[in-house]
C-alpha cells in the first residue's frame, strides 16, 4: 500500500507523526509545537548574534502569513516567553526578544527535535538517516529559491 500512496500524503503523515511527538514535549511547557518552533527561531537568532529580530524575519523563516505570526507572537508574549518592544532602528517594527524564561531554549528544542527524529527513523541505518536529511535540505533549498 505505501508504494501507491501519493507523495504528498506520505509527507503529511510523517509531519503529523513528528508534530504529535513535538506537541507532547511542548505541552509540558504549556505550548504547541508551532509556538515552540517559533520560540526556538527567536532563541536561535539571538544566540547567532542578531541584535533585532522582527516579525517579518520570523514569517520568512517559518513560511507563515503575517496574521498567523501576529497571533503566535501575541500568545507567546502573553505566556511570558517573549517580549515585544518598539525597534530602536525602525519604529514601524517591533523588536522580539526571549525572556529569561526562554533564553537559550533553542538548545532544548534541538535535543527534542533530534529525539523525535530518532524515534521516527529507528528502523533506518545511520547512512539512510543522513541521506534523508540531505534530501530534505535539497528540497528546502529549492523551496526557498522560488
Amino acid at each position: 500500500m505505501p508504494g501507491i500512496m501519493p507523495f504528498g500524503l506520505k509527507i503529511a503523515i510523517i509531519n503529523r507523526a513528528f508534530r504529535k511527538r513535538m506537541d507532547e514535549k511542548a505541552d509540558s511547557m504549556g505550548l504547541t509545537s508551532v509556538q515552540l518552533r517559533v520560540l526556538g527561531s527567536v532563541s536561535r537568532l539571538e544566540a547567532a548574534g542578531e541584535t533585532e529580530i522582527h516579525q517579518n524575519d520570523l514569517e520568512r523563516i517559518e513560511h507563515v502569513t503575517h496574521p498567523a505570526m501576529t497571533k503566535l507572537l501575541q500568545r507567546l508574549e502573553s505566556k511570558g516567553f517573549i517580549r515585544c518592544a518598539p525597534s530602536t532602528k525602525d519604529r514601524r517594527y517591533k523588536k522580539i526578544t526571549c525572556t529569561e524564561k526562554s533564553a537559550g531554549i533553542h538548545k532544548m528544542i534541538l535535543a527534542q527535535d533530534e529525539e523525535a527524529f530518532e524515534e521516527l527513523c529507528r528502523n533506518l541505518t545511520e547512512e539512510q538517516r543522513q541521506d534523508l536529511i540531505y534530501l530534505a535540505d535539497l528540497i528546502l533549498k529549492d523551496i526557498d529559491s522560488k
